[in-house]
């Protein structure tokens, strides 16, 4: 039931971005968090990333309050599990071997976006209405109205996660490593915070591609070349070609995010002599560096690290931002002062057998998490009061 107070919600599926005002979207989206705001989402659906063809079909939820809109959040109808960073191959697998389907299953999430960020999108009067049971409930009852065998909502941030902690829900945790800004004001700030060794290791990373001739240019979204954008393209494109794997996103999309969301976008590129060879897109947010793409055509040692980490936090340091979130892959960020944070996830499994077993297993699952974070803390490669 709902509080004393408030009339009862209701929960309803929009199938296009679209057909959510933007005015109406953007104001309950908090900050300049730029993964929720209505034109990264409408760049999505309008240049085909995220349709019913490619196994995304919209399902964007808008919590009502009799006539009132209260609360929206992203969602899409799925029909395989690619683009989400947050693995339940395994548990699909098993469905198909017991004969049971595992899709459609109705996913809360950004595609293709592995960044904690808020994720229900709703007034701060509505938010304190709701309990986590109620909200379970809401989510069951939708995603079973929908036709879909679960539903999953991953990467919420602190408010959103206190909204969803119920006793005996499926929580799962994951580990990624982001670089924390504490007051630097240039990159030997950062530096002089290190051990001795890490310190000339990252030093020599640096020389050895600046000694390879390699120099780097930024560009804003506010002014952005076009033979830029195009070369940006092809090296995201060689990324997944490598892996034997069609990209996510068309150059359509990259051209209309520009489009809506100029100031937060940002290109580095990489470049020996004219020829551009790699690059890498940020974006920024209120206190947040996303890195988020990359890619290049020749291969030179420690490119990558330098492209997207390093050229990162030169940029973040710039912006005076607090964090910067260079993407879901792991270890070798340690080493390089990316400091481990645990992130969240969770699940609604309609089928009861199938819910026991995932739920065992998402206990054990976050013990492992637990240990892998403390052990990272532990190899942190700052130096020791």
């Amino acid at each position: 039931m709902s509080e004393p107070g408030f009339p009862f919600p209701s929960v309803r599926v929009c199938q296009s971005i679209h057909d959510i005002p933007e005015a109406d979207w953007n104001a309950l989206c908090p900050g300049t968090y730029p993964f929720l705001k209505h034109g990264f989402l409408r760049a999505l659906e309008d240049t085909g990333c995220t349709t019913t063809s490619t196994g995304w079909t919209p399902s964007h939820l808008t919590f009502w309050q009799q006539d009132r809109l209260v609360g929206v959040a992203p969602a899409w109808l799925k029909t395989h599990s690619m683009g989400e960073y947050v693995f339940d191959w395994a548990w699909a697998d098993a469905y198909q071997r017991y004969g049971e389907a595992y899709y459609p299953k109705l996913l809360i999430a950004v595609p293709f976006t592995p960044c904690q960020g808020p994720r229900l999108l709703l007034s701060d009067a509505f938010r304190a209405s709701l309990s986590p049971d109620r909200l379970h409930r809401m989510l069951d009852d939708v995603s079973t109205t929908l036709g879909a065998h679960s539903w999953h909502l991953l990467f919420p941030d602190a408010s959103d996660q206190r909204l969803l902690a119920q006793p005996d829900s499926l929580h799962r945790l994951g580990c990624q490593f982001h670089w924390h800004n504490r007051g630097y004001h240039c990159f030997d700030d950062f530096l002089g915070e290190l051990t001795s060794r890490k310190r000339k290791s990252i030093r020599k990373e640096r020389r050895q591609v600046s000694e390879s001739g390699i120099t780097f240019r930024r560009y804003s979204g506010t002014d952005m070349p076009d033979h830029v954008l195009r070369a940006f393209y092809v090296f995201y494109q060689a990324t997944y070609f490598k892996r034997g794997q069609r990209p996510y996103l068309n150059e359509r999309f990259f051209r209309q995010l520009l489009s809506e969301m100029p100031d937060q976008c940002h290109i580095i590129m990489a470049q020996k002599g004219d020829a551009m060879i790699a690059g890498a897109l940020f974006l920024n947010g209120n206190d947040t560096l996303f890195g988020r793409y990359w890619g290049s055509l020749e291969e030179y040692d420690f490119l990558h690290f330098e492209t997207c980490y390093y050229q990162g936090i030169d940029l973040a340091i710039e912006l005076g931002l607090s964090v910067f979130d260079a993407g879901a892959q792991g270890e070798h960020k340690l080493i390089r002062g990316f400091e481990p944070v645990i992130t969240h996830s969770w699940h609604g499994i309609h089928h009861p057998g199938f819910r026991d077993a995932i739920h065992r297993f998402t206990l054990e699952e976050a013990d492992h998490v637990q240990q892998y974070f403390d052990d990272a803390c532990a190899a942190l490669p700052f130096r020791q009061e």
